[in-house]
């Protein structure tokens, strides 16, 4: 007989098996991510203003360099600025970070100007390529405007607070020069900024801010780190599908056709009722179009003029005035669209391009002119359904009239009754419909 394997030397020996496997398992999950070949840095890159999308970003990117036990987190940034308090998350969002972010001013040409500056100087480490710039962090209002003497007192001490709070560790020069940025609105370029000690390097491209880092001492939440970045493995995060769209929805240009597109389409909608295609197209366009409204700095009183132009071309479309109403909605249009981007103070960057506003506004009008045409072409076309459209037509009398009988007229019987002064018709003679009076036709003898 062959031996029987003993049931509890199996099961020991899957016992035994199981724990090996679970064991390897969170060896495995516990080893830095750096094992597998040199520590991790997770580079993020960044070339816009600064919106809620960049904060989305920068949230996300440390979110992810803190689970995957990331050495550091790179932020490449180029910015022309944007809003202060997404600047506030942001840098709250790094301040709080387990992981070292550094950032770096790149490409060459790049700047991190206005709120980009704060930004520049509340990362642990901090570079810029050469030829960039940094400064110019003078506060203006959410119009695009400059402050009044109170607002701007406030804005610029919290600005300057934040400073001081940030550049703790950095030279007086450096702290000097940062709060001339917000007072005077001052920029360097990359070279005075290393100098003076508002940055920490100047690197050429990505593989040299890593030499650069190397052993370089950081303080992440009050405590010593040095850096360790030779034989780095670099991965890049970059933005997602709908950060994408967030951005662009930020761009003052695809603000402007959102808004035209979506009037446009909602007010063939109230035009033409019962379909339901333009109106959605329409609402979902305009919740785009609010979503950046909401973001830029906008002047309130271009989205007077921009409605008094859409209620024009409405009004053009319901009592025609052959085009009169359309010039006046075209140029309510073009001055909606400038007063409510380009007002005086308004960043250049945040500005919508005058040829974009002025063609779209012309096209507007042409697809209004359009549509106008249709509707004064249809307005001369004979009645052809109903009552009214059998006036004028001929028939046959089915039965005698005198006054009243039957006839036939467009291959349906009616009740008939002659015309004032009528003669007499008799059956199957050809009669003329004169006009109607409820559901009877009054006629006549056809005259041949």
């Amino acid at each position: 007989m062959k031996p029987h394997s003993s049931p509890s030397i199996f099961f020991g020996r899957g016992w035994f098996l199981g724990a090996w496997i679970a064991l390897c398992m969170l060896v495995a999950t516990l080893v830095p991510a750096q094992a597998a070949g040199g520590p991790l840095v997770v580079v993020l890159t960044a070339d816009g203003t600064v919106t809620p999308a960049l904060s989305s970003y920068l949230q996300r990117g440390i979110q992810t360099a803190e689970q995957r036990g990331a050495e550091m987190l790179v932020f490449q940034l180029n910015t022309p600025g944007g809003s202060i308090s997404v600047m506030n998350e942001m840098v709250q969002a790094i301040r709080q970070s387990s992981v070292p972010v550094v950032v770096y001013v790149a490409p060459r040409g790049a700047m991190a100007a206005s709120a980009g500056t704060i930004l520049t100087l509340a990362w642990h480490a901090s570079a810029m390529a050469p030829e960039t710039i940094i400064g110019a962090a003078s506060p203006v209002s959410g119009e695009g405007q400059d402050l009044n003497e109170t607002m701007e007192a406030k804005e610029k001490n919290a600005l300057i607070a934040t400073i001081d709070t940030l550049m703790a560790d950095r030279p007086p020069e450096a702290v000097e020069l940062a709060k001339q940025t917000v007072e005077i609105a001052k920029a360097v370029s990359a070279s005075q900024a290393l100098e003076i000690g508002m940055v920490d390097f100047i690197a050429t491209d990505l593989e040299d801010l890593l030499r650069q880092l190397d052993g370089h001492p950081v303080k992440v939440l009050d405590s010593a780190v040095t850096l360790d970045t030779e034989n780095a493995r670099v991965e890049n995060l970059p933005i997602s599908l709908i950060e994408q769209i967030l951005l662009m929805l930020t761009d003052p240009n695809i603000v402007f056709l959102l808004i035209s597109v979506g009037a446009q389409a909602l007010l063939i909608e109230l035009s033409s009722p019962g379909g339901w295609v333009a109106g959605f197209v329409g609402i979902v366009a305009l919740a785009l179009a609010f979503y950046g409204l909401g973001v830029l700095p906008v002047n309130w009183v271009g989205l007077l003029f921009l409605i008094l132009a859409f209620a024009l071309f409405l009004l053009e479309v319901k009592a025609p005035t052959h085009g009169a109403l359309t010039i006046a909605g075209v140029g309510s249009l073009i001055a909606g669209g400038l007063v409510l981007f380009n007002s005086p103070g308004t960043p250049e960057f945040q500005r919508v391009s005058v040829p974009l506003v002025i063609g779209v506004s012309l096209a507007t009008a042409a697809s209004f002119l359009v549509i106008v045409s249709f509707a004064i072409r249809a307005l001369r076309v004979p009645i052809s359904m109903g009552q009214e459209s059998i006036i004028g037509k001929t028939g046959l009398a089915y039965t005698a009239l005198n006054p009243s009988g039957q006839v036939q007229v467009a291959s349906e019987l009616w009740s008939a009754e002659l015309a004032e002064g009528e003669a007499p018709i008799e059956k199957n003679e050809r009669v003329q419909v004169v006009r109607t009076e409820g559901l009877r036709l009054i006629v006549k003898k056809e005259q041949h």
